[in-house]
């Protein structure tokens, strides 16, 4: 293992590209000194990583909360969240689900003609350089979710540190590594590095084979043309945010919106409104700007402001809330402040103002602050929906008995997630869990979130009339692995296997 730039309780200066090299050199070899090893050695290992955070819990938190001014309790909640994430993809890897191993024996009257032996199975990529968030210093920053299910894998990681908490990720690297060199990891299989110098030497090393990234869209779009330069191009998974707009429908809003406005309010200053899954938009019927007003001012009448992450991320909300309010056809509804501790902002804008402008749909307010968008008719809201960039998630707030089948799949069509009478701050950890969405929500069709998210970091490759006994072990016939495979076109799952399913946890995000 190793921490490049860092030492145990000191911050050094950047990564030097030099060190840069050397740790994805020693990643390159732990990777393949440990990409043989069996799921219950690998689970042990993330089992190690789990337990080294939970002991060291009371220390990280307070750097935490001292780096990011986020609360005490929202930052237990969050490494909670990590160590349950860690331990759940444990219990996935024993599965041995994520091989997909298949098995086609030979058959010489297969029924297009002879078919040779054939047997296929997911390998990990390699060496995963991973980039931190600033907005989640423990659920997506050095052992968050890239980092966790690139682990997983059968990868090696390089984490890059982001600089919001940089005292914080060291503190946090020398942790994970603790635990690795403790439970007999191969040396290298995680490092971190510093400096934006280091982070550019990651994503151009050729040893390097995948990118994981969360934050801007204007820093992950400048990643995703730095990989598609790059003489070898290489898979980027790359997280840049939304929208996440929410419709309620004229019954829905008729029946319950005093319910709705206090969800929305709820959700949308959460956190400070520093969540990737913040609603940034509500469409609403026409005619009650005074009532939602009014019950906005009520709901919030106890909020208590806080600073942003960083004086970076508050001028960046400050000009975009400064931005869009200075628009034609945007009003104010709640005239918020940009004080080092601001205070919520809404403002009003019409369907026929966005028809006219998008791009009042696609401005992104990291902060406190959310638009609402008037309509005249349910029926316009499909189209209003075609307007939107691609989204982490939607929502539909609506009745049982509402039409909203069309509006329903276009929202399908355009974001990750789509949500029933629910709002999207708070992603669980799970099975069935898809956190992406399309460009610029994510730069793949994956998820970040979840179980399904290891299989990002693994490709296929079949084995053609090898001898048995020069098989992997996912697809011998002895199945020393317990795995299941799926032979002959029939799945057989082992008995007895040591893996199990685990209950959900929430998160945030």
């Amino acid at each position: 293992m190793s921490a490049a730039g860092l030492s145990a309780g000191t911050l050094q200066p950047a990564t030097a590209v030099a060190q840069l090299n050397e740790a994805v050199e020693a990643a390159q070899r732990a990777f393949e000194q440990g990409r043989q090893a069996d799921p219950a050695r690998r689970a042990g290992w993330l089992e190690a990583i789990a337990a080294g955070l939970e002991q060291d819990s009371a220390g990280l938190v307070e750097i935490a909360a001292r780096e990011t001014h986020l609360a005490v309790a929202r930052l237990e909640g969050e490494l909670k969240r990590t160590v349950f994430q860690l331990r759940l993809f444990a219990a996935e890897i024993r599965l041995g689900e994520h091989f997909d191993a298949t098995i086609d024996h030979a058959d010489p009257a297969w029924g297009m003609g002879p078919r040779p032996d054939l047997r296929r199975y997911n390998v990990p990529l390699g060496v995963v350089g991973v980039f931190g968030a600033s907005n989640f210093p423990f659920a997506f920053s050095v052992m968050g979710g890239d980092s966790a299910s690139a682990l997983a894998a059968g990868c090696a990681v390089v984490h890059k540190a982001h600089d919001a908490h940089a005292e914080l990720a060291a503190r946090t690297a020398r942790t994970v590594t603790d635990a690795l060199d403790g439970a007999g990891a191969p040396s290298g299989l995680f490092a971190l590095v510093t400096g934006r110098q280091a982070g550019e030497a990651l994503v151009d090393h050729p040893l390097v084979k995948a990118v994981g990234f969360t934050g801007s869209t204007a820093g992950g779009r400048a990643l995703l043309n730095r990989i598609a330069a790059r003489p070898e191009p290489i898979p980027f998974f790359g997280e840049l945010g939304g929208i996440n707009a929410v419709f309620a429908t004229p019954k829905a809003w008729a029946s319950r919106r005093t319910e709705i406005l206090a969800g929305y309010a709820a959700s949308f200053t959460l956190g400070m409104g520093q969540f990737c899954t913040k609603p940034g938009l509500l469409f609403v019927p026409a005619g009650h700007a005074a009532e939602i007003r009014g019950q906005l001012e009520q709901e919030l009448s106890a909020f208590t402001p806080a600073r942003l992450l960083s004086e970076r991320l508050h001028a960046g909300y400050a000009d975009a809330v400064a931005g869009l309010r200075g628009s034609g056809g945007v009003d104010v509804l709640l005239a918020g402040d940009f004080a080092e501790e601001p205070s919520p902002t809404v403002l009003l804008t019409t369907a026929a103002e966005v028809r006219k402008n998008p791009g009042l749909l696609r401005q992104e307010m990291f902060g406190p602050a959310s638009l609402v968008v008037e309509y005249q008719d349910q029926a316009e809201l499909p189209g209003l929906a075609g307007l939107l960039e691609g989204q982490l998630t939607t929502t539909l707030q609506a009745e049982e008995d509402d039409d909203v089948a069309a509006l329903a799949a276009r929202l399908a069509d355009i974001s990750g997630r789509v949500l029933w009478n629910g709002w999207p701050t708070g992603v669980t950890v799970s099975y069935a869990q898809h956190h992406g969405g399309p460009y610029p929500a994510t730069t793949s069709a994956t998820t970040s979130v979840g179980t399904a998210a290891i299989r990002r970091f693994l490709r296929p490759v079949a084995y053609q009339s090898f001898p048995a006994a020069r098989l992997p072990e996912p697809l011998q016939d002895g199945n020393p692995w317990r795995v299941p495979q799926r032979v002959d076109g029939v799945w057989h799952h082992p008995s007895g296997g040591s893996g199990s399913r685990t209950s959900s946890g929430e998160g945030l995000q």
